[in-house]
């Protein structure tokens, strides 16, 4: 199949569609059986890596990717259109670049250009809004995905955004990074018959998946889990301490991991940091809501305003006793 790439300036939603179209025949490929829109919105310094990802995500879930960069919403109304189909395009692909006051209804250009009763994937690969699904773009999207973790500054403030605004259909890449360890400590403490003390998660200072990883053990096993800091690279222990001993996943080189579980010897497990490119896939498989996840940033929700309240308690005055 043949690549085929056209740029359209000064252009408007219609003639995007009939460029994509276009684009198609011309590569060699009319019918692609695509099977879903993604939407991506990115910054022009972040777009190159996020398409990249997301045409690799694609060659699993064939895609219509509409790239939208949200230039300054000052001056006269101008769309951009950059269309490729073909080879290295699993589906078809356009980059469209918005400024001035068409900047500020993005919806309006994104919307005629969705596939007709297919889903709608929203994806912000770093800064996000605060409310996904009220964000004009996100209010299209059967999901809409963040990523806490690739926000610039202020990841944790970033994913307990998140966790305040969440509805159903959002979800964040710092979960499905713990995919892996959530299914590896659910096959281990399956093992165990024993009556679960307490737990801790060990990773980097600043780690969204390590606080989600924590709210979720605390929803699931309901006893208080300690955060410790390491090194990392990412999280690098988990442990379920029970009254038969302790269950442990330890992983300090970010690939393979050892597991503990009381009355077993320990044995090594494969337990990778993945890529964005595999984290966005999974999260293509499923476009239901995601239950676990919901109640997951609830519970954050909670652990952060009971953390503040605590905190603003035990803090001193400053006031001294008069006498």
């Amino acid at each position: 199949m043949n690549t085929r790439m056209s740029v359209l300036e000064n252009t408007n939603s219609s003639r995007i569609a009939a460029g994509l179209v276009e684009a198609r025949r011309s590569a060699g490929s009319p019918a692609m059986g695509m099977v879903l829109t993604m939407v991506i919105v990115v910054p022009e310094e972040d777009a190159e890596a996020a398409l990249s990802a997301a045409r690799e995500a694609a060659k699993e879930h064939p895609s219509r990717l509409l790239g939208v960069i949200l230039g300054s919403a000052r001056g006269t109304s101008d769309i951009t259109a950059e269309i490729r189909a073909g080879h290295g395009t699993a589906g078809e692909l356009a980059l469209i670049r918005l400024s001035g006051e068409v900047a500020k209804h993005p919806e309006s250009v994104v919307l005629p250009l969705l596939l007709p009763d297919s889903p709608v994937v929203v994806w912000w690969p770093t800064m996000a809004p605060d409310d996904p699904a009220g964000d004009p773009l996100g209010e299209l999207g059967t999901r809409r995905i963040t990523d806490a973790a690739q926000v610039p500054t202020g990841k944790a403030k970033a994913m307990l955004a998140q966790c305040a605004s969440y509805a159903p259909g959002n979800t964040d890449l710092a979960w499905t990074r713990i995919t892996l360890w959530r299914a590896l400590l659910a096959a281990a403490f399956e093992q165990v018959d024993s009556k679960v003390t307490g737990a801790s998660v060990t990773a980097e200072r600043i780690s969204p998946s390590a606080d989600l990883l924590g709210a979720w053990l605390t929803d699931r096993l309901r006893v208080p889990v300690d955060r410790k800091r390491s090194n990392g690279p990412g999280i690098t222990e988990v442990t379920i301490s029970t009254r038969a001993g302790d269950i442990r996943i330890a992983r300090n080189d970010g690939r393979e991991a050892t597991l503990t579980v009381p009355g077993q010897p320990d044995r090594p497990v494969a337990l990778r940091r993945r890529e964005v490119p595999e984290l966005l896939a999974e999260e293509l498989r499923r476009l239901d809501a995601d239950d676990v996840y919901a109640s997951t940033v609830r519970r954050l929700n909670k652990l952060s305003t009971k953390q503040v309240s605590t905190t603003k308690q035990a803090r001193p005055t400053g006031r001294t006793k008069k006498g």
